[in-house]
């Protein structure tokens, strides 16, 4: 299975390189986040046209998941209990063949110490709570997504420079080290240890021309699954494009 991770940041005004990475790369599975429409307005005719169908969990504007997949999508799932604010379209599970997909869209938390750096914690902890209650670390689980969390400092472009920040602060970290010890393993790290490899440059201050990313999308997998990783890489071509999304796709090869 080859399955990859991609915040599109909004699925309508990238519908058509989303369909071209598709036909190019031919992913078993793609899992996105922040498709920001609601899901009557999910453009799932462009994937059945291509071979894929979808499963997904929207809102008008914002947030937004789906699972898009060559093959049958069985026991979906679209928002786990105890979800903090309910109202937001973060989450949704469903299995593929043996295994179990979670495709996750973190809170991004906006600013340390701020209401919504308070509920982005909140929404890590509910979150490990489900893991607790619903899954085995035993069975076969992929999770992945956009955490909004750089783990390590070599994930960051210059770890001093936004030493404490958002995306790096201690508790941020330490919420994403609690999701990942439930028996999570990241997969990128088991194929490349040097840092200067990321995923998401911001706009607004031109972070790929200057070269300035953090690593915050992840392949986390059980035990299982790590012992059939062939390998993990990040396709930054995506963020070359005219008009990209600010985050590029994340692909895993398993066997």
């Amino acid at each position: 299975m080859i399955l990859a991770t991609w915040n599109v940041n909004s699925i309508s005004v990238r519908i058509s390189q989303v369909v071209s990475w598709l036909q190019l790369h031919q992913p078993d599975v793609l899992c996105i986040q922040e498709s920001k429409v609601e899901d009557s307005k999910f453009p799932i005719d462009s994937f059945r046209a291509i071979g894929y169908d979808a499963q997904f969990h929207g809102q008008k504007s914002y947030n937004g998941v789906a699972i898009i997949s060559k093959h049958q999508i069985k026991d979906v799932e679209k928002r786990f209990r105890d979800t903090p604010e309910q109202d937001q379209a973060r989450f949704i599970r469903g299995t593929v063949g043996d295994t179990v997909i979670l495709n996750a869209y973190v809170p991004n938390g906006s600013v340390v110490g701020c209401d919504k750096y308070a509920y982005k914690l909140e929404w890590l902890k509910a979150f490990r709570e489900y893991l607790d209650n619903n899954l085995s670390p035993a069975a076969s689980v992929l999770l992945c997504g956009d955490f909004n969390v750089a783990p390590e400092d070599r994930d960051v472009y210059n770890p001093e420079r936004v030493r404490g920040q958002i995306l790096v602060s201690e508790q941020e970290r330490e919420s994403l080290a609690v999701v990942r010890n439930w028996g999570f393993i990241d997969s990128f790290r088991l194929h490349e240890q040097d840092p200067g490899h990321h995923t998401w440059w911001d706009y607004r201050v031109l972070g790929f021309k200057r070269k300035m990313g953090f690593r915050i999308d992840h392949i986390y997998v059980s035990e299982s699954l790590a012992q059939k990783c062939k390998r993990v890489w990040i396709d930054i071509e995506p963020r070359k494009a005219d008009k990209p999304s600010d985050h590029t796709p994340v692909i895993g090869e398993f066997v």
